[in-house]
């Protein structure tokens, strides 16, 4: 089993270091998603080092909670805390995107340990994840499914497929979250196609709802402890995100969504990263020098 960390300060570090992995593993690629993974590096850090049972070194343990990666595209921020969690060699990261890599631009189910299922195209993780819970429940399996989801993913009519089956057949062993950072590909989701009153219109399918900022350590962990308790309904969380957070020049701009940074980019990306994590540990003026110098070793 993984060791919890509970203290809301380690996790926000570690949730730093997880942004600091993103630019890297990025940077060396030279494609794919920077605005959704940074974004939502606080919930999966929670997820993976708080939330959920799971055990790196038996990634096919039978009673493991579960999680579809349905916005597959955010997939640097999964592959980031698989392997800080244990499930493969950190080295592995500077190989993202690469010929024969076993983390390639969206997640593949049998390349790597801890990748539950494929995905790419929108929507269909959210059918892979109830049709799961729907599965544990015929069972009695006593696990819990957790689904990602984007809200630009939110577009796609088989989502709303997902949201009627899993309040129909009360799967209270479901819980879904959305990151809610009104981006998506080319535009401000509100413009392109209109999702509010959006935490209504789960509701009305017959699910409990929460919507919380989904960069505050604290608001993540007491969602996910208030779903993991729920009974007779499927949870979603709604997480209010910073795309791009904690990068200044990333921050709610929607050209980030599947842009990635050239190298001066990325280092002024990384000492950004690296001067939060500093404020994080309190450290003094020396401590701060060597640990920002540090960010800046793409290599």
């Amino acid at each position: 089993m993984i060791k919890r960390v509970t203290e809301i300060k380690k996790l926000e570090i570690l949730s730093d270091n997880i942004r600091e992995d993103i630019i890297k593993m990025l940077v060396e690629a030279g494609s794919g998603h920077s605005a959704g993974p940074l974004g939502m590096a606080d919930v999966f850090t929670a997820l993976y080092f708080n939330v959920m049972n799971h055990n790196p070194n038996d990634p096919e343990w039978k009673d493991r909670d579960r999680l579809i990666l349905s916005n597959g595209h955010i997939c640097p921020v999964l592959y980031a805390v698989l392997a800080r969690s244990g499930y493969f060699a950190m080295k592995e990261l500077k190989t993202l995107r690469k010929l024969g890599s076993i983390l390639q631009g969206h997640p593949h189910r049998h390349s790597a340990p801890g990748i539950e299922t494929s995905t790419g195209p929108l929507g269909q993780g959210s059918s892979v994840a109830a049709g799961i819970a729907y599965g544990a429940k015929m069972d009695k399996k006593r696990f819990k499914v957790f689904l990602s989801m984007g809200d630009g993913e939110c577009d796609e009519g088989q989502c709303w497929e997902t949201f009627m089956f899993a309040g129909k057949n009360k799967l209270d062993n479901l819980i879904a979250f959305i990151d809610r950072n009104f981006i998506q590909i080319d535009g401000n989701t509100e413009q392109i196609m209109p999702l509010e009153p959006l935490a209504d219109k789960i509701k009305s399918f017959n699910w409990n709802v929460q919507v919380i900022d989904g960069n505050n350590m604290k608001q993540i962990i007491s969602a996910f402890s208030k779903a993991k308790a729920s009974k007779g309904k499927p949870s979603m969380i709604i997480c209010k995100t910073i795309p791009g957070k904690g990068v200044s020049f990333m921050e709610r701009r929607f050209e980030w969504h599947g842009k990635v940074p050239v190298k001066d980019e990325a280092l002024k990306a990384l000492h950004e990263i690296c001067e939060h994590e500093c404020k994080l540990r309190k450290w003094d003026s020396q401590k701060c020098k060597l640990l920002i110098n540090k960010c800046g070793m793409l290599e």
